[in-house]
């Protein structure tokens, strides 16, 4: 079973604290990527990221100064601070857990498309979703196009275990092979005899689970019905064998 998840947008830099035990199986497609990216004025990418004049400036200059081979990098895992990162708390993983991740887990990135939790990776900002044409590709979900589902599926043992977002799952789902089991747990609350999803509990729960997994060693997806965190509690009645449903209290 291979676990995937979401990259955060807020990142933080220390190559001091972990030694990366690897590099990113896709470098060469991130340079491809990085020389698209240069070719960018600040105002420009700006536009493309979506974000404040600070941010863009931010980013502008990683871009620029960016090396890929030379410059040192940090832990992919330990790198991201989004709220799902809180909630998994990776610095806090044991030796036999980080194992586990490294075997089990891997992170989805625009920017490096598959990475390990180990993988040595260097601060971008860059979404899935955001509209950069590369080549004769008009986007990053066809630029990709089904090389991250296929690195997954010879890994996956016929399970991956869905705990990304959609824009991420989005560069994933749709190029898998028929016999391959896709799950997705649901985090939700009943609000007037319906199930709804809240951004913010999601993530908690994401987080949450990864830390679950890996403290409990799952290797089956059917273990995950054993995840009660956070107030969530699983729901038999409410579940399909393919999507799991967490009820909050």
């Amino acid at each position: 079973m291979i676990v995937i998840i979401s990259p955060a947008k807020q990142m933080y830099w220390d190559p001091d604290s972990l030694s990366p035990a690897g590099a990113p199986l896709f470098l060469d497609r991130s340079r491809e990527l990085l020389a698209r990216l240069r070719e960018f004025s600040l105002p420009q990418l700006r536009v493309l990221l979506g974000c404040s004049e600070k941010l863009a400036s931010q980013a502008f200059a990683m871009f620029r100064d960016m090396d890929l081979d030379r410059q040192p990098a940090a832990p992919a895992l330990l790198s991201y601070r989004g709220i799902q990162y809180q909630y998994m708390l990776p610095g806090a993983f044991t030796d036999s857990q980080l194992a586990y991740l490294q075997e089990h887990l891997r992170i989805l990135s625009g920017f490096y498309g598959l990475l390990r939790p180990l993988d040595g990776i260097l601060p971008y900002r860059l979404e899935m979703q955001a509209r950069l044409d590369v080549g004769a590709f008009r986007d990053l979900y066809a630029f990709w196009g089904d090389t991250l589902s296929a690195a997954l599926e010879k890994e996956a043992e016929g399970v991956i275990l869905n705990l990304a977002s959609e824009e991420y799952a989005r560069a994933v789902r749709p190029h898998l092979s028929p016999g391959i089991r896709w799950v997705t747990p649901v985090f939700g609350q009943l609000e007037n005899g319906r199930l709804r999803e809240k951004g913010v509990y999601v993530k908690m729960a994401r987080g949450e689970m990864v830390r679950f997994l890996a403290e409990k060693s799952v290797r089956e997806p059917e273990e995950i019905r054993n995840f009660s965190r956070l107030g969530f509690r699983f729901d038999p009645a409410l579940s399909s064998p393919d999507i799991p449903v967490f009820l909050k209290e």
